[in-house]
């Protein structure tokens, strides 16, 4: 039986992954962990992709790349996913030329324990859908975002997304870093 996507409100799964960090020989693998990213006291967005060596998944992490210092700025730390090793994200970063320099970490989740117990394992090729979760300090899942296999993402709204949920006020739609919020009557 499949497991529902995890949704706003619950609690991001503990977690302790290895994670590409680096392409420098001796360096390239960490541990990370949910305790470690909440004793952090910042925000988490992890997204996932299906496969490693395919098509539009790069073009997503190459974008998520470009804005790892909007992440930063925003007291949030940025961690990519798949159900590949991390051999296999070793091998990719330094095969695939926008890949080379992550600011971010790739995580493994080859037992794919992770991707099943967030309800975002495709049924059929055992791979994660593509999936966003944006976490606050706390652990506390506050955004859920999934797409399909074949449409890749908008970076730019999960910016727009993490605004919102960090000014803690009522945001109306396309509310944009910098308008004005919503005040109740």
């Amino acid at each position: 039986m499949k497991n529902a996507v995890l949704s706003v409100g619950t609690s991001f799964p503990d977690f302790n992954k290895k994670a590409v960090v680096s392409i420098e020989k001796g360096k390239e693998f960490e541990d990370i962990s949910l305790e470690a990213v909440k004793a952090t006291g910042k925000w988490m967005v992890m997204f996932w992709w299906p496969k490693d060596f395919t098509f539009v998944c790069p073009t997503e992490i190459a974008e998520f790349n470009k804005h790892a210092e909007d992440f930063a700025d925003r007291d949030a730390i940025l961690i990519g996913a798949s159900t590949d090793s991390e051999f296999v994200h070793a091998a990719w970063r330094r095969d695939h030329e926008d890949l080379k320099g992550l600011k971010f970490p790739m995580l493994a989740d080859t037992s794919k324990s992770l991707a099943a117990e967030l309800g975002i394992l495709e049924e059929n090729e055992k791979v994660a859908y593509r999936a966003t979760f944006i976490v606050d300090p706390q652990g506390i899942v506050r955004w859920t975002s999934v797409y399909d296999l074949s449409v890749g993402r908008n970076v730019k709204e999960v910016l727009r997304v993490l605004d919102a949920l960090q000014t803690d006020e009522l945001c109306p739609c396309n509310w944009q870093k910098g308008e004005a919020t919503l005040e109740v009557a």
